[in-house]
């Protein structure tokens, strides 16, 4: 397994936007697609984005595509979520995810495991 630690959530306001990131440690963090999940107040969690080994590919869901972006810096083991347009409906707390993939070929909305979450709060 590895260790995934994220930073950047905060209060903004709605427009406005934030770059989140998630530092991972413990395995081969090229062997890993990554990925960002969310849970708002009284919701489960929810697939936000997700990215292959490599970069090359990315999958969004249909509620943030054209607003996020997801990256990732294999040689600085990280990845991150900048968040742009931001509306109220985006405040939750936002969670990195890992999983091990045999190929560079996008996870779907499954993760080995996640991190601790970072809250992001959106004003109206």
């Amino acid at each position: 397994q590895v260790q995934l630690v994220e930073s950047g959530g905060g209060f903004v306001q709605a427009g406005g936007s934030l770059r989140l990131s998630c530092a991972v440690s413990g395995r081969t963090f090229r062997n890993y697609a990554m990925g960002w999940l969310r849970q708002a107040p009284g919701m489960e969690r929810e697939f936000v984005s997700a990215i292959t080994r490599s970069g090359m590919s990315t999958s969004y869901s249909h509620s943030v595509k054209g607003r996020f972006i997801i990256s990732r810096d294999n040689a600085k083991n990280t990845v991150f979520l900048q968040m742009n347009s931001l509306e109220p409906e985006d405040t939750a707390v936002y969670y990195c995810a890992a999983k091990y993939m045999y190929t560079d070929q996008l996870p779907g909305t499954d993760f080995d495991c996640w991190g601790q979450g970072t809250q992001v709060t959106v004003s109206s």
